[in-house]
């Protein structure tokens, strides 16, 4: 089409460009440059319509890219000359129209600055409105049931505007214009009490009934954004306590809400990453190491119940495994009204028993929690999708600092990341994931979308809720695989449900293809290289995948392994040398079977007796009527598969350093405890014997004998710790330089869970540079197995890709 025949431009924008302010914004800067046309969202994006130059219109697409909403964002900005007919005055906002939807859903996002401003002011209309929001701030994946992203499509729909709000809703001038969340005490959602018999409690001022109740040491459910909450006094050590023996949560950490960051700042040692961390619209859990005195400290001389904002210390059972605090502020006017209220920072856990998925719905809440909350802080704003808090930490490296995700969830899913270079755009994959910390994933043209945390499949309730949060994706982006695949153990849930979508005609997600199974630990890796962006045509690398268990090609455990390979294939070349694990998945939580199984593969029962019998602490267990029976079961092969886990091996070392007592309440709790007792620690004298063979194996074996004989010398447990982490850093780096003779790479990636391990991480991390390797970490998704998806969905896609 000639110049001479258009005299404007349909601009396509692609990204999240939905329910984040965009049109408005767009609407904005058109009028500020005196354009006319007119934007409307659609299964794509936004679609502009405008008349002008394409001198104008670069300027004003320009102005758009630079100056885009906080919470958008731009992936494409398309330009069309067209002709259009009616040539508009003006420039207008039109309805949606729905279509084959390739467009993002948006997180949710915490309050912002205005919207809190206005919450605290007296001659504000919503002053102390508990769901106050705007176009830049409130509910949105949690409230969404299909898309576009408008108020009829989410759970807003059975609250209609007032006349007030319905003309802030329909002006574009207004922060609130199309803010499908938009209420106000006239119109909008309403809260109350209740007791733990579901009976209304009579209450003029809530939040001060609730400060008052958590001020006695009660426990209180409420209900959020994405969940409910369990919360409670954060330094009532009886509060703590009962929170913990009710929920059935003995020993893991709780999260923490504080007022504000001068407010945490009391209590956490905070850099700039993590203050904006905190700060930012996604507002997660952010893990931060205390202050000296914020944990277990003494009050302050004449301090009183009101001085605690100025730091008084915190309950001994927060966090009474690991040297980090989980932190965050108040992301929704609940929550800031409730913090208003209070003079104490709150233990803010997920509203759930032990082992089900978090409450979300007001009867299930009254049900699942009555046991455990005294009061309960309800609303009648339905939460469609449960969507847990989010955590970070903040790690050092070269160039100063960097993120790592721990858990996506709030403020973050959906999470759309564009395809590493090269991949094909045309297959549409469904990667179901692991068993634990589960994400799914989906490929659709250019982008992978990453679901938010939906926990271990194996509870029945979460598998439920994971199969409504599949189909709920399904509808939301109108998504039809072309493959699906899930993990290589056959007896994951989500590979089952994979084998039903291949084999049942009224599946959810038929496809005719066979499902492709793809190894845990290459999906690992595949995860880490597409985080970081690795091109598909990309040279090999070397992957060091540190986890719990995954089921490796030749049927045993896999967890402490040494890959080379890239996206379509990877071939194992050393790691951890395989130990028995007695009782199978007991050793788990009862980690001294994971010692025994080491130590009994070099020494003979009566050798572990005489080694073991002068240590305090060890003799109880490895000399014992039960490790007489596990020797049996070693010997005869029974429930004792080989693995070469390096979680397991962390637990072996914390059992030999009495890190926890014989059982633990949380797969990883030992090797939390030992990441913790190491960074108190110095190196040892003498460096441990942890080096591969010829074959690549790594042994720990001699390196547990020399800790006992460390031990018995009377060396310093936190000394052994740190060691054993140098020698894990020095073992691998070693096998890197061992296999760089034999094969060409530069480029070395870190994933599995274990690599969560700051310390672990760090020391790895420097060693390999120091050898001259380009070391790859996670930044954007999770190191531990909520990444698995991410990676089967690449490896899937990679082998569908034409040379």
């Amino acid at each position: 089409m000639s110049t001479a025949e258009t005299n404007g431009f349909h601009i396509r924008i692609t990204g999240l460009v939905q329910g984040v302010g965009f049109r408005p914004f767009v609407w904005r800067v058109a009028n500020e440059l005196s354009l006319c046309g007119h934007i409307f969202n659609d299964g794509e994006g936004v679609l502009i319509e405008v008349l002008g130059d394409e001198n104008a219109i670069t300027h004003y697409t320009d102005t758009i890219r630079r100056e885009a909403p906080p919470l958008s964002r731009i992936d494409s900005i398309t330009l069309t000359p067209v002709f259009i007919d009616s040539a508009p005055t003006s420039f207008s906002i039109t309805e949606s129209v729905s279509s084959n939807v390739k467009t993002g859903c948006p997180p949710d996002a915490a309050t912002c600055e205005d919207c809190r401003n206005e919450l605290f002011d007296p001659a504000d209309r919503h002053y102390q409105y508990p769901f106050l929001n705007c176009t830049n701030c409130g509910p949105r994946l949690s409230i969404i049931k299909t898309l576009p992203y408008d108020r009829a499509s989410t759970t807003m729909a059975d609250f209609p505007l007032c006349d007030t709000c319905a003309a802030e809703y329909q002006d574009p001038a207004d922060r609130r214009f199309h803010a499908q969340p938009v209420a106000c005490p006239d119109c909008g959602p309403t809260l109350w009490l209740e007791d733990n018999q579901g009976e209304k409690l009579v209450s003029s001022l809530p939040f001060t009934d609730i400060a008052m109740a958590l001020a006695d040491g009660k426990i209180v459910a409420l209900k959020g954004l994405g969940g409910f909450h369990l919360v409670c006094d954060a330094t009532n050590d009886t509060a703590v306590n009962t929170l913990r023996e009710r929920k059935c949560r003995p020993h893991k950490a709780f999260a923490l809400m504080m007022k504000d960051i001068e407010h945490a700042g009391q209590y956490v040692l905070l850099g700039e990453e993590e203050m904006a961390l905190l700060t930012s619209p996604q507002a997660p859990v952010v893990l931060a190491p205390p202050c000296d005195d914020s944990a277990g400290a003494t009050a302050p001389s004449g301090s009183q119940k009101t001085d605690k904002l100025s730091g008084w210390p915190l309950a001994k059972s927060i966090a009474p495994d690991t040297n980090r605090l989980g932190i965050m502020l108040p992301y929704t006017p609940i929550h800031l009204l409730l913090m208003d209220a209070v003079d104490f920072p709150l233990v803010m856990t997920s509203g759930n028993a032990s082992g089900q998925p978090q409450a979300i719905d007001n009867e299930d809440a009254r049900s699942q929690l009555c046991d455990i909350a005294d009061v309960f802080v309800m609303h009648n704003r339905p939460i469609h999708n449960r969507v847990d808090d989010s955590v970070m930490q903040v790690l050092p490296n070269e160039t100063g600092s960097r993120l790592q995700p721990l858990r996506l969830a709030r403020g973050y899913a959906p999470l759309v990341l564009p395809l590493p270079e090269g991949f094909s755009t045309e297959h549409t994959i469904l990667a179901l994931g692991a068993e634990l910390k589960n994400t799914f994933c989906m490929t659709q043209g250019s982008n992978a979308v990453i679901s938010q945390h939906m926990g271990d499949l194996s509870d029945a309730r979460t598998f439920d809720a994971w199969e409504q949060t599949l189909a709920l994706y399904r509808d939301l982006y109108q998504f039809s695989p072309s493959q699906i695949c899930c993990d290589l153990h056959p007896d994951y849930l989500s590979s089952g449900y994979a084998r039903r979508c291949a084999d049942e005609e009224d599946s959810p997600f038929r496809v005719d293809s066979p499902v492709s199974q793809i190894q845990h630990h290459h999906a690992h890796m595949a995860a880490c290289m597409g985080d970081n962006g690795v091109p598909l045509s990309s040279e090999n690398l070397l992957g060091i995948c540190l986890d719990g268990t995954g089921l490796g090609t030749d049927g045993t455990l896999w967890g402490g392994e040494v890959l080379f390979g890239n996206y379509q294939q990877a071939e194992r070349l050393g790691g951890l040398k395989p130990a028995p694990l007695p009782g199978g998945t007991q050793a788990i939580l009862a980690p001294w079977r994971c010692l025994f199984g080491q130590l009994y593969s070099l020494l003979s029962e009566q050798d572990i007796r005489e080694r073991v019998n002068a240590i305090p602490g060890l003799s109880k267990t490895l000399v014992s009527p039960t490790a007489a029976t596990l020797a049996k079961m070693i010997d005869k092969q029974l429930n004792c598969p080989l693995s070469s886990s390096a979680g397991r091996l962390f637990d072996a070392v914390a059992a030999l350093l009495g890190c926890y007592d014989n059982q633990i309440s949380y797969e990883g709790q030992a090797a939390v405890a030992l990441q913790k007792l190491a960074e108190n620690g110095l190196l040892p004298a003498k460096p441990f014997t942890l080096k591969p063979d010829k074959e690549g194996h790594i042994d720990p074996g001699p390196m547990l004998l020399e800790m006992i004989d460390a031990l018995e010398q009377g060396e310093d447990k936190a000394n052994i710790a740190k060691g054993f982490h140098v020698s894990m850093a020095a073992s691998f780096t070693c096998l890197a330089q061992n296999i760089q003779k034999q094969k060409h790479f530069r480029t070395v990636v870190l994933s599995g869970g274990v690599m969560q391990n700051s310390l672990l991480q760090g020391l790895l991390q420097q060693q390999l540079q120091q050898a001259g390797f380009t070391v790859l970490s996670h930044r954007r998704i999770p190191a531990n197995d909520a990444g698995i998806a991410f990676g089967q969905a690449l490896i899937t896609l990679a082998r569908t890709t034409p040379a």
